[in-house]
């Protein structure tokens, strides 16, 4: 038998011990990505991992068992700082005690297989004797239809599933190789939830106690919560400066890694890309029409595994020389699955309001007004001019991205009712019919 020239991932060991370096290749060789038909450039739940353990011989050898081992595991270790001891020092002075602190660790498991590659003996005989030469040994197992959870390798832990041969001969060490299965937990980016838009708005006031120069205003919005590799997010925002000091606006996409273990939480963060914006002069203003954010190669996001979490949120801020920043973030969920066809979709929503982010400050009445009496109903001339022409909404159900404002002033300035053909005030009839208004 000859080694498989594809283009699957391969392990291989080099000559183990034993009387004259009998094994002189141990390989382990998954079938390529492409052919096992899943795509998506790693393993789901539920696929099926196929593959070959190839052994090369110099001479007969004496073997007591090969066995395949498929495990993946999430796993979490970080050491406490160290703390204070009470009393410890000089009159009762608590000092910081030496070496590091507790350690912390936790550990869950998704994945546990094992597989004899080898026939069984003959009968009387303890050990399976095999020829010199090159040995396949195909192999084939199913990941659970459980959610196994996505591949990742962070600051305090790591998310890991690999594939064990191991070689046991008789009166010899055993002779092991591996390779790491890559393993995705798919997220759709076309799900409801993550079509909604986000919306974030906050004001500072620059300066020290009363000696104040001015209010700094900013507005941000993206178009919706998930996103994939590789897409630009656009970002809408307004910036105002009503302060006397020269400031700049920034974006950035925020990893957050979160670890936890023995009750205890460890946390993680990096900054993963950013962008800048225009210096922004004392009493002027700035807006963004849709500055582009492109997301870089990072993991999806990690939400379902109970000791490890990867969260992502894009921050809009403002530098502001002498004060502390101002700051807004929006969640992100980075996906898998990208969503299709959004971004034409969207563009001609939000071009309604890409030249005016004053919408941002408008907000929901508690109690929409009732309609009015038709003693008081307004012309329609009034009328058109209180309300834009915009479109009939469309279902909210199906798509959360119409524009906030057709709502707001939906339940601001409501239509009269409709027209009945019964005269709600009759001349000729004593008792007054009751009317129904569709509202």
């Amino acid at each position: 038998a000859r080694f498989p020239r594809g283009r699957g991932a391969m392990a291989a060991a080099g000559p183990g011990p034993g009387a004259g370096g009998a094994v002189k290749t141990l390989a382990l060789v998954l079938e390529d990505e492409a052919r096992r038909g899943g795509g998506g450039g790693g393993y789901c739940s539920g696929d099926t991992v196929s593959g070959q353990v190839l052994l090369e011989l110099a001479g007969p050898l004496p073997l007591r068992g090969l066995r395949l081992e498929a495990a993946g595991r999430a796993r979490v270790a970080w050491s406490e700082s160290p703390g204070a001891v009470p009393g410890a020092g000089t009159w009762g002075v608590a000092v910081r005690s030496p070496g590091p602190g507790p350690r912390r660790e936790a550990e869950v498991r998704y994945l546990d297989i094992r597989q004899s590659l080898l026939r069984d003996p003959p009968e009387g005989e303890e050990n399976l004797i095999l020829l010199d030469g090159r040995h396949e040994f195909p192999f084939s197992f199913q990941l659970p239809q459980e959610p196994l959870v996505t591949s990742f390798t962070g600051k305090y832990g790591s998310i890991q599933y690999y594939v064990k041969a191991v070689l046991e001969r008789p009166a010899v060490p055993d002779q092991s190789v591996q390779t790491e299965l890559q393993v995705i937990s798919h997220i759709d980016v076309s799900s409801p939830a993550l079509l909604t838009p986000v919306l974030r708005s906050q004001e500072k006031m620059v300066g020290c106690w009363f000696f104040t120069s001015g209010p700094v205003s900013l507005s941000a919005k993206i178009e919706r919560k998930g996103y994939c590799n590789g897409e630009a997010i656009p970002i809408y925002a307004e910036i105002e400066n009503c302060s006397s000091r020269l400031i700049v606006p920034k974006a950035a996409i925020f990893q957050t890694q979160t670890y936890l273990a023995s009750g205890k939480t460890k946390t993680f963060r990096q900054m993963v890309a950013n962008v800048r914006g225009n210096h922004i002069a004392s009493g002027s203003t700035d807006t963004w029409n849709g500055k582009t954010l492109k997301i870089p190669p990072v993991s999806p996001s990690i939400l379902d595994c109970c000791i490890i979490r990867v969260e992502y949120s894009l921050a809009v801020y403002i530098h502001i020389p002498g004060a502390k920043k101002l700051m807004i973030e929006m969640p992100l969920v980075i996906g898998t699955i990208p969503c299709i066809g959004f971004s034409s979709r969207n563009s001609s929503i939000t071009s309604q309001f890409s030249m005016d982010m004053s919408w941002l400050a408008l907000t929901m009445p508690e109690h929409p007004e009732a309609p009015p009496n038709y003693a008081d109903v307004v012309s329609e001339e009034e009328f058109s001019r209180h309300v834009p022409a915009y479109p009939p909404p469309i279902d909210c159900e199906e798509q959360l991205c119409c524009p906030v404002f057709a709502y707001i002033q939906e339940f601001r300035f409501q239509p009269p009712p409709l027209y009945s053909e019964i005269d709600p005030h009759p001349t000729d009839v004593e008792e007054v019919q009751p009317v129904s208004f569709m509202l």
